[in-house]
């Protein structure tokens, strides 16, 4: 699958088929995010993928991280407030998108999870002070797999216009002829 077809058919998966993701398939997207940049090269992150149940039901326990109980992989993107105190947040998003475009092009669906206890997180998957859970992937595969209409509904989801969100040389400036 090339780049922008994975873009576009990303979507956050809320419902997963219980199938356990390959190794190769979570080196892949493990690669991924320690490809991506950061400040200074710094690298701020750690990752920790739980598979274990009984773990993942721990980490569900957020508003909106319900899926983690059924999702066969959760990737949990810590960062290192004392390598990088200022970029740790914004180098571990960056890594942990790159991870989320590169397991749709692995064929896997990955919903962004921040609601979390992050003393429960940090506490259950003993993570050391000095990080700050950042934010969670749940992975695995869609239990309605990557449909054609899933595709489409991606690509007309509700998004604003290109005029709405870019300016060039200054703002509220459009294109140049």
């Amino acid at each position: 699958m090339e780049v922008f077809e994975a873009i576009l058919r990303r979507r956050s998966v809320r419902s997963y088929l219980p199938d356990p993701v390959p190794q190769e398939r979570l080196n892949r997207i493990l690669e991924a995010g320690r490809l991506s940049p950061s400040a200074m090269n710094k690298q701020p992150w750690h990752f920790i993928v739980v598979t274990d149940p009984e773990k993942r039901r721990e980490l569900a326990h957020g508003k909106f991280a319900w899926m983690l109980k059924e999702c066969p992989a959760v990737i949990v993107g810590c960062g290192d407030r004392e390598a990088s105190p200022k970029w740790y947040k914004v180098d571990t998003a960056i890594a942990l998108q790159t991870m989320v475009i590169a397991a749709t092009g692995e064929e896997l669906g990955t919903c962004w999870v921040g609601s979390f206890d992050e003393s429960r997180v940090k506490e259950t998957l003993r993570i050391p002070d000095r990080y700050e859970v950042v934010a969670m992937l749940a992975v695995g595969y869609p239990k309605d797999g990557f449909s054609l209409t899933g595709t489409i509904t991606s690509i007309l989801r509700n998004k604003k216009k290109m005029g709405e969100i870019v300016s060039y040389e200054e703002y509220g400036r459009s294109q140049l002829a």
